[in-house]
């Protein structure tokens, strides 16, 4: 299973989600059978590391994110791709006009589908509102539902 999480820049959400997620499959027995991978769908930042508050929620939680870099998503990642996650509805809309055919479409499903219990739709963006704790707890909640997906 291959796992992309997405979001604008690729510096703060899905860097997170990607780090969040490898440490807890690391600690399964689902590490050599997942990869988990983020990009953008911007290029504004591409070779960039994380955002700095990201790198400090994943510090607090002793979280590795050193190998990470901002990227932008490419066509090549619907064929890669076994699962696309996108952090909000408007990631969402974007990779279902970057996706060539139904079956590129049918890989992409919106985070917070996965924490069923919110009531907002989207996984809000800290580098604006500044709310990189609070992203942080919403992903590593729902990174915990994904996982209890691939185990079943």
């Amino acid at each position: 299973m291959r796992l992309l999480f997405v979001c604008l820049g690729n510096i703060c959400r899905s860097p997170m989600a990607e780090a969040v997620m490898r440490a807890k499959i690391a600690a399964t027995d689902l590490a050599q059978k997942v990869t988990v991978d983020s990009a953008g769908t911007g290029n504004w930042h591409v070779g960039e590391p994380p955002h700095q508050g990201t790198q400090r929620e994943l510090k607090k939680a002793a979280i590795p994110y050193h190998q990470i870099r901002a990227r932008q998503i490419s066509t090549d990642d619907f064929q890669t791709f076994d699962l696309i996650i996108a952090m909000d509805r408007q990631n969402e809309q974007d990779l279902h006009r970057l996706a060539a055919n139904t079956n590129h479409k049918a890989k992409i499903r919106r985070f917070m589908t996965y924490l069923n219990d919110q009531p907002e739709p989207d996984v809000p963006d800290p580098y604006y509102t500044g709310c990189f704790d609070e992203v942080f707890d919403r992903i590593n909640r729902g990174t915990d539902r994904i996982l209890e997906t691939l185990i079943k």
